[in-house]
């Protein structure tokens, strides 16, 4: 039994009509065929068979919005596209094939996500969120699940151990990314699991930063990974997407019940957008680790920077635990520039290839300024006590020729701090 998520009634389901003798056999022998290939594999095939009708390699996009029944209540398994879509079902069937998972369930947006997650919980519970949490789901936690009598505790989990001190009676939730937004510190995520389950709460961890490529909570013992699409799973910035993980039925049953209820769920043709990027994610992220590795020591070398965070680097704390739990270190870089807000501000803005703007996780290189930007809605006493100061830049480390980046970052950083002499 699946504790603490609120029993609820699944959606309505009809009767599926039977398709041609065989089929079903077929489709689920390549199903589960599939899930025992490599990743760039999977990520082409996993939920991807020609259309029956046509032969087309490439699945059409199914943009209606309701199915023909051939009587009451019999249909091909498909009713309501809200409910559930073709082209939406390919998607979460890759996705779920690369995170390790059995069930995977598209939302509109990573943000829809965390709402019906919280929903699922029912009226009070309460949540432990690691502090150094992304600044969209900090503002849900505290300005919107309250309103559902739902508390969070924010707590620093480079320890493990302080969690224990968290919990409550009433905790369902265990609420974690690693590496986390922006300051790239990392979470033990099997010995938070194992904590979280001997309290008898489930772990969901974001999972966006690495994506299934570097990073399978599933198989460090999480209840459910969730990801933003939009980032590194579509990488193409053209897409706002979310999407959950599980390999739990209950979890997924429920969730399932939350996600048609509430309705916030991704148009086919989005879904068939972020299948596509999908496809390439296993190139696109040994490229972005890549050119990631190069800057962060690029800049780890320049007297005009304070300091760089960077799981692949050695200087970084936890660079064990990265090599423990994970493939690779992905391609977002933080770093403290010398000077000041003001300095900062310069970078950012002299930057010709990096492109100011929030998001990550696109095959263009992009900048921001966390304090003033992605995680705005902190209070600059939370900021500060995080590590989000006014000095601190975040690199999403784009795959473009990492020659011309690493020009893009000199030039910026002599704007930026024209008094420091330059060693590389």
């Amino acid at each position: 039994m699946t504790p603490n998520i609120t029993d609820s009634a699944p959606a309505e389901d009809a009767t599926n009509e039977s398709l041609p003798n065989g089929f079903h056999q077929i489709e689920e022998h390549n199903h589960e065929q599939i899930r025992k290939y490599g990743f760039g594999t999977r990520a082409i095939h996993a939920g991807q068979q020609p259309d029956p009708h046509t032969g087309a390699v490439i699945p059409p996009i199914s943009l209606s919005t309701t199915f023909q029944q051939s009587s009451i209540g019999m249909h091909k398994g498909f009713e309501y596209s809200r409910s559930g879509n073709p082209t939406r079902q390919s998607f979460e069937e890759a996705v779920a094939a690369l995170e390790k998972g059995k069930y995977g369930l598209a939302f509109s947006s990573g943000s829809a996500v965390t709402a019906t997650l919280v929903s699922s919980l029912g009226f009070g519970g309460h949540i432990v969120s690691v502090n150094d949490v992304y600044g969209g789901t900090y503002r849900y936690f505290t300005k919107v699940a309250v309103n559902q009598g739902i508390e969070t505790t924010f707590v620093d989990l480079i320890d493990p151990n302080n969690i224990k001190s968290a919990f409550r009676t009433n905790t369902k939730i265990v609420w974690v990314e690693t590496p986390t937004n922006p300051t790239l510190r990392l979470v033990d995520i099997r010995a938070i699991a194992r904590l979280t389950h001997l309290h008898g709460a489930i772990l969901v961890v974001d999972n966006t930063f690495m994506s299934p490529y570097f990073q399978n909570p599933l198989e460090l013992g999480a209840d459910i990974v969730v990801h933003s699409v939009t980032k590194y799973i579509n990488g193409h910035s053209d897409v706002v997407m979310g999407v959950a993980v599980t390999n739990d039925p209950e979890i997924n049953e429920k969730l399932r019940f939350h996600q048609n209820s509430m309705g916030a769920v991704p148009s086919a043709f989005d879904s068939w957008l972020a299948n596509r990027g999908l496809k390439t994610l296993h190139v696109r992220m040994r490229q972005h680790q890549e050119n990631a590795m190069a800057v962060a020591r690029f800049l780890e070398k320049s007297y005009k920077v304070e300091s760089v965070i960077y799981p692949g680097l050695e200087s970084h704390p936890q660079h064990n635990l990265a090599k423990k739990q994970a493939k690779g270190f992905g391609g977002m870089v933080s770093f403290r520039i010398k000077g000041g807000f003001d300095s900062a501000n310069k970078f950012l803005q002299s930057l010709k290839l990096f492109t100011l703007a929030e998001s990550l996780g696109g095959v263009e290189s992009l900048a921001e300024h966390p304090a003033r930007m992605t995680h705005a809605s902190i209070s600059e006493e939370v900021r500060i006590a995080l590590g989000v100061t006014d000095n601190l830049v975040r690199l999403s480390v784009g795959i473009e020729d990492i020659e011309d980046l690493l020009l893009d970052i000199q030039q910026a950083l002599d704007v930026a701090v024209p008094s420091l002499p330059n060693l590389i």
